[in-house]
């Protein structure tokens, strides 16, 4: 009967991580409560999840990151890529970076930092960044898989493998294998990413160029001369250089209206360079309401992965209460939203055009909710925050990889002094934390141990591959990577491996070896999935800013899907033997 109610759990979960009805958090807290209500665990082993060492790992690893790059580490080593001029030239080095950045630091923040640069080169170069981005997202994958702290998803496997009695890996005890995953991906990049990439147009947001200018509303006065001309008579950009980007009539709002006929009492939200919108303004008996204090940019942002603003319509989100800004368009997948802007739901990967105070930047920079992409000031960095944040991570990462403390005590230790020696201030560790994956991973942990101890992970792999021992353990080796892996593609990563993990456990048992091949393979197969746009953050994230659609991930990132299904059962018995 407990292996038939955690079956039911299993199912419910899984249908609500594929449909994304609800956040993965909040399903991961309805498994708990189920579990704890059908008596299937204990209290203690409810809870335990977030009191895990993976779960505090990887909240330690979250401040981690932070510190490196709210201090401006990553930005400086990012403005030393950007000097390169040859984008194809910073493409390969570019990859070369992210991937050891991603093995020690959150991916998404990487992807976070090098995608400004490589979008600002392909429009300097006059090149499509989809050419660029999602070999980005695919490195920053393969990059996690080669330390036990690159992704959540390792340390959660290694923390239930721990929990059901297995000893658990170091810190680079599998970065041997992820490099060679790593050397075949990147070869296979550069291979077929000029056939397989399309040559497509990023959206038609403002040009880099454009981007950071000044932008003000002005209000066209009865007796205008303007008024019954349209915004095409009147040469904005021929005589004065400004762009008129939206015309507002009361509730009414007329994105690049060029055809549109002026009418009084209609505002014109302008941009350029401040004395030539002064000038404009004069030239046509224009009233400029906006104080030179307030003068405001125009930044281009992403909807970060996990954001708070996700779900959530421009009405009910706090920017212009948070940040004064305003969203002026709103892109995505590749297509201009100009209708209803404040009753449609945000989506991660949704680029957003904000109107913005100067003043407001720095804060705007710290909300973890959004990814500026392009600005016109560039953050300052602050040198000795950003060797303080390098040494401490490094300090952290020798401790842990000479076995001197394990990795978790490292892990607090850093945080305590990037704290305590002002790289980071208390309460910026804290907002880096990314508490929707804390409550995922502490909300499934328990599911793993219901699994392991109703029967339920015994009875899935002996109607399932444990038939497959008949042809060796590799063929349940190749059947376990491949259900991952389809897996991954349609729901969290972090799911899957909680649901994979204990069948990994319970096929090795059944067939007699040692758990590690399995283990690594769910490793893997979760932590790269390169098929669709929402089976990993970095994709999401690369899907609107390269003006991507669906179909692409799939002519790409299928054969990388299937190229590591071959790698990984070559190499995985070859460095992870079968025999205890």
């Amino acid at each position: 009967m407990d292996a038939l109610l955690t079956l039911a759990v299993v199912l419910a979960a899984t249908a609500l991580f594929v449909s994304e009805k609800l956040r993965v958090d909040v399903v991961a807290l309805m498994v708990l409560c189920a579990l704890l209500l059908l008596g299937l665990v204990e209290p203690k082993e409810a809870l335990g999840g977030f009191s895990s060492e993976a779960t505090i790992t990887v909240a330690a690893m979250f401040v981690l990151s932070a510190g490196l790059t709210r201090s401006g580490a990553l930005l400086g080593l990012g403005r030393l890529l950007a000097r390169i001029r040859n984008p194809w030239i910073m493409l390969g080095v570019v990859l070369g970076v992210a991937a050891p950045v991603s093995a020690f630091i959150n991916n998404t923040a990487a992807v976070a930092v090098f995608l400004p640069i490589l979008l600002a080169a392909a429009t300097a170069a006059r090149r499509s960044p989809s050419r660029m981005l999602i070999p980005l997202s695919y490195v920053a994958q393969m990059g996690g898989v080669c330390t036990l702290i690159g992704t959540s998803t390792n340390l959660l496997v290694n923390s239930l493998a721990q929990q059901a009695g297995e000893p658990g890996f170091t810190l680079f005890e599998f970065s041997e294998l992820g490099l060679v995953f790593l050397g075949f991906g990147v070869a296979y990049l550069l291979v077929a990413s000029p056939f397989l990439l399309p040559e497509r147009e990023a959206p038609s947001l403002p040009q880099a160029a454009e981007l950071g200018k000044y932008v003000t509303e002005l209000k066209v006065p009865e007796g205008s001369k303007l008024v019954g001309r349209t915004v095409a008579e009147i040469g904005a950009v021929e005589n004065h250089r400004v762009y008129v980007l939206e015309l507002i009539r009361g509730e009414t709002l007329h994105w690049a209206p060029r055809a549109t006929a002026i009418e009084a009492g209609d505002v014109l939200l302008v941009q350029g360079e401040w004395p030539r919108l002064t000038e404009f303004a004069r030239a046509h008996g224009l009233s400029l309401d906006t104080p030179q204090a307030e003068r405001t940019v125009l930044v281009e942002a992403m909807v970060a992965p996990n954001s708070r603003l996700a779900g959530r319509t421009l009405d009910e989100v706090a920017l212009p209460q948070q940040h004064q800004a305003r969203v002026i368009a709103l892109h995505r997948r590749g297509e201009r939203v100009a209708e209803q802007l404040r009753s449609l739901p945000l989506a991660a990967g949704d680029l957003v055009l904000l109107s913005i105070p100067d003043s407001e930047m720095a804060e705007l920079r710290r909300d973890t909710a959004l990814v500026i992409v392009s600005e016109r000031n560039e953050e300052r960095i602050d040198w000795r925050r950003a060797l303080t944040a390098v040494g401490v991570m490094v300090a952290v990462v020798t401790l842990a990889a000479l076995n001197i403390i394990p990795i978790v005590e490292s892990a607090i230790l850093g945080c305590i002094a990037l704290v305590v020696l002002r790289a980071l201030e208390p309460d910026e560790a804290y907002a880096a934390i990314d508490w929707r994956v804390i409550v995922l991973l502490a909300g499934v942990f328990p599911l793993g141990i219901a699994m392991q101890e109703s029967g339920l992970a015994r009875l899935v792999v002996d109607y399932t591959l444990g038939p497959l021992g008949g042809f060796g353990p590799l063929a349940a080796l190749a059947a376990l990577y491949l259900l991952t892996t389809l897996l991954t593609e349609v729901m969290s990563n972090n799911a899957a491996a909680v649901l994979l993990t204990p069948i990994a456990l319970g096929t090795a048992s059944t067939l007699g070896v040692d758990a590690k091949p399995f283990l690594i393979a769910v490793m893997f197969a979760a932590s790269t999935a390169f098929a669709t746009p929402v089976g990993y953050q970095t994709n999401t994230m690369v899907y609107s800013a390269g003006g991507y659609r669906f179909a692409d991930f799939l002519r790409i990132g299928l054969p990388l899907n299937v190229l590591f299904f071959l790698v990984a059962i070559v190499f995985i018995p070859r460095y992870f033997p079968f025999s205890p």
